[in-house]
């Protein structure tokens, strides 16, 4: 089927499950923060002093997620290129379950903090492992269909996600109307990526042209050669790292705030608060599906450089509309269908554009650079939206500017930033 054999669609589906737990397991707790955090902190969830803190230790755990997933990026992409792909992923996998499972039993924020951050470092490194490996295993002309559809595991991921959450925080009662025991429920659930993890390491093997590389340095990626493709392939990271980070985070929270201010009973506020949550992530995650698809035809078609103008195009006035606009409520919750579309939807293409800019001795950690180390910079942005909402503004307007960093890259772009690839043969 579409011209793969049966092991390089196992070898798809392997790196597919890898990527779609690697987001489930990193957004848990942005889905359960509306819930968690006051439970924490020993707030009444309908206290609207709660409002504030959540947004604030939303963004700041974020942020941390962030630093970590960016180390273990750099530190597991180096591993990938000398352990192997297969078990790198497997490693990873075991680090990011493990770790999300373990903040079930966090007492309080500083330790929740510390589990997030070593689950952080196995979902940061995931990535370069999957990526190269499907890029190796695929024949030349289906390499960018594998990438794309290896992307596509992101927003099922989250889908998964959110109907964990909604199942834990409302449709269970027994284990709903405990605000103590629920998302304690729904992180244990990130437990599910270790048993995948097992199944990958018997079936999957390296690639037949892989050979460990004993020493691979950083500096390499700033050789001549590489130079201009190691810093257009971060650029490009960087906008949408920043963008997609500085918005979507806080998607769960506002929609909880947006179902606080519709509803006047406190009795069904929580399930409120759940509903606007399902229906607000599930238009994003759709929204990032279709948007991750159509990455493979416009890049076909147009290259690879005219694509990314038209996700930041498109992000910088979805972003917008759906922060700034005048809408009702649920009007401004479908309306991240178009956020998702295009904020999301980019991320698509980077599974087959990074590892399109570098040799087989490099990809993992060229890969693994380019898509982590930019998370470093892109920390400090949720966390400076946090900040400044903690400090009294409203959040629909700070999101607002959020549109700013895409249309930034229509600038780098105008530059030369960003490699063009399409027609080019990689080993």
């Amino acid at each position: 089927m579409l011209g793969l054999t049966r092991y390089q669609w196992l070898v798809l589906a392997a790196a597919w499950l890898g990527w779609g737990f690697d987001v489930f397991d990193g957004l848990l707790f942005n889905y359960v923060a509306p819930i968690c955090v006051p439970n924490l902190l020993g707030y009444d969830p309908a206290d609207p002093a709660a409002k504030a803190d959540t947004v604030f230790w939303t963004a700041a755990l974020s942020s941390m997620l962030l630093l970590g997933w960016a180390l273990g990026g750099v530190l597991f992409g180096k591993l990938t290129d000398r352990l192997g792909r297969t078990r790198t992923l497997l490693l990873t996998m075991l680090t990011y379950a493990l770790g999300t499972a373990a903040c079930a039993f966090a007492p309080n924020l500083w330790v929740l903090a510390g589990f997030r951050f070593i689950a952080s470092l196995g979902i940061g490194g995931e990535w370069a492992a999957g990526a190269s490996l499907v890029a190796e295993t695929m024949p030349k002309d289906k390499r960018l269909l594998g990438g794309a559809l290896l992307y596509t595991s992101a927003p099922i991921g989250l889908f998964l996600a959110t109907f964990v959450n909604d199942l834990f925080t409302r449709q269970l009662d027994s284990i709903a109307a405990d605000p103590d025991l629920s998302w304690r429920a729904v992180f244990l659930t990130g437990l599910i990526p270790a048993a995948v993890a097992m199944l990958i390491r018997m079936k999957v093997k390296e690639p037949d042209h892989w050979a460990p590389s004993e020493r691979t340095e950083l500096r390499e990626l700033f050789s001549p050669e590489l130079r201009r493709r190691t810093i257009g392939g971060l650029a490009m990271a960087v906008i949408a790292l920043v963008t997609w980070w500085s918005c979507s985070v806080f998607i769960p929270v506002i929609a909880s705030f947006l179902a606080a201010d519709t509803s006047t009973d406190p009795s069904t506020l929580a399930a409120r608060k759940t509903e606007f949550i399902t229906l607000g992530t599930t238009m994003f995650n759709l929204g990032g599906l279709a948007g991750t698809l159509l990455t493979v035809p416009i890049a076909l078609r147009m290259g690879r450089r005219p694509m990314f103008a038209i996700y930041f195009t498109g992000a910088a006035f979805a972003i917008f509309a759906a922060f700034g606009a005048p809408l009702p409520p649920e009007g401004r919750l479908y309306m991240l269908g178009a956020v998702g579309l295009t904020v999301f939807g980019v991320f698509g293409a980077f599974s087959f554009y990074l590892p399109e800019l570098f040799p087989m001795r490099l990809r993992g950690t060229g890969a693994g650079f380019c898509y982590n180390a930019g998370r470093v910079i892109t920390a400090a942005f949720p966390f400076a939206v946090g900040v400044i909402v903690r400090s009294g503004a409203n959040p629909l307007t700070v999101l607002q500017f959020v549109a700013l960093p895409p249309l930034l890259g229509l600038v780098l772009l105008r530059m030369g930033l960003g490699e063009e690839t399409r027609g080019q043969t990689i080993d």
